[in-house]
């Protein structure tokens, strides 16, 4: 089976090689690169502390599984030259200042009853974890089971196996769809068409517009987020360290500036630190706000920050669904297409069981769980729209 993937960032990169793997012929069509926009613009969380008990959570739960054995893989099979996934499994904290105490613990109480480990630690045991916490934080959960990759060399990884086993890559852009009959065929791009027997929409921010070029309809709206990089530094941030209202953000289906902390090391000796959210369509204009919004709420939880200098800042668009569940599966309208996006900020983490559904859904080949609360065609997606 010839299969067509539209986009080569994280999740078009899992899709590729897990369709790859299981013996499809793919070609890979991306306008801009391998991890050229979300996948490079992001922190490459593998988080199950941030998900609530649900669909979701048990996708992230199974994917924190499947990067633990695909970063192995990926780090042992790599080529002369190609960089590592520098894959971490260094576990999270978050942490609450006054008031916060109560939900926090009871959304960790409700993350215990569906297997995640969420320890809770003493205030003793915070300040060994993380001992540049400022003394204003009143609490804190530990969750050994998150991770991190380095999100775009993870990509290049993924991408770089799907291509040994035969996929191929090509940087073009997609324009319109072929057809045989009533049937998606193929995709046209300005050097010709490239035909398949199912077409894959992997472009994050961008498949809902990919979707309308080809007959269908999803709706995925971008949602903006900025991060600011610091100069490297000797190590004093140990884990991936969040304040609790990062839960709420996420889940947030409110279209105005959101910002929360997010602090964490990587390999390099640079801090990244987020987050934020707000829909403004795909405009790059007016950062300064959640820029200095989120530098005042991270120095309030690592004050050292105030004294760092930055290297610089970013922002990237994620892939919103209004439901806040990622689309993966067959087209309900358009026969031979097939989504995965909507995974908003978790794309990185999701994304090998992505994969593993999106080749269950194309080639029949065992879903790593149920994939009926992510179809498409749910409910809950088409009355959100």
């Amino acid at each position: 089976m010839r299969v067509v993937v539209i986009g080569a960032g994280a999740i078009g990169a899992s899709c590729a090689l897990a369709l790859a793997e299981a013996g499809a012929e793919v070609v890979v069509a991306d306008r801009a690169g391998v991890a050229a926009e979300t996948s490079s613009r992001c922190e490459g969380n593998i988080l199950v502390s941030d998900k609530a008990p649900g669909a979701e959570a048990d996708l992230a739960i199974a994917a924190r599984e499947a990067w633990r054995d695909l970063a192995a893989r990926l780090d042992a099979d790599r080529a002369p030259g190609q960089p590592a996934t520098e894959f971490e499994a260094k576990g999270g904290v978050v942490v609450a200042f006054a008031g916060g105490t109560t939900a926090l613990e009871a959304f960790a109480a409700s993350q215990r009853a569906i297997g995640i480990r969420a320890d809770a630690v003493s205030s003793e045991d915070l300040g060994r974890l993380e001992p540049h916490l400022s003394p204003e934080v009143a609490s804190g959960i530990h969750y050994p089971e998150d991770a991190q990759v380095q999100p775009s060399l993870a990509t290049q990884a993924m991408l770089a196996r799907a291509r040994r086993l035969g996929a191929e890559f090509r940087i073009t852009e997609v324009t319109g769809p072929v057809h045989d009959g009533d049937r998606l065929a193929g995709v046209v791009t300005p050097e010709g068409a490239i035909l398949g027997d199912a077409v894959v929409n992997c472009a994050g921010p961008w498949a809902g517009r990919v979707a309308d070029l080809l007959g269908a309809r999803l709706d995925i709206r971008p949602r903006r987020g900025a991060i600011l990089v610091t100069t490297p530094m000797p190590q004093r941030v140990f884990h991936k360290v969040y304040d609790a209202d990062y839960v709420g953000a996420v889940g947030s289906s409110d279209a105005a500036l959101q910002t929360s902390t997010v602090v964490e090391s990587t390999p390099a000796g640079t801090v990244l630190i987020g987050s934020s959210r707000e829909r403004v369509g795909f405009s790059t204009a007016h950062t300064l706000a959640p820029l200095a919004e989120i530098a005042a709420k991270a120095t309030r939880l690592f004050p050292f920050l105030a004294d760092t200098m930055l290297l610089r800042s970013y922002v990237g668009f994620r892939p919103y669904t209004p439901d806040h569940l990622p689309a993966i599966g067959a087209d309900g309208r358009v026969g031979g297409l097939f989504h995965a996006a909507g995974h908003e900020g978790a794309g990185i983490g999701l994304a090998p069981t992505t994969g593993q559904l999106v080749a269950h859904a194309v080639l029949g080949t065992p879903a790593p769980l149920d994939p009926a609360p992510f179809l498409p065609t749910r409910a809950s997606l088409e009355e959100a729209a």
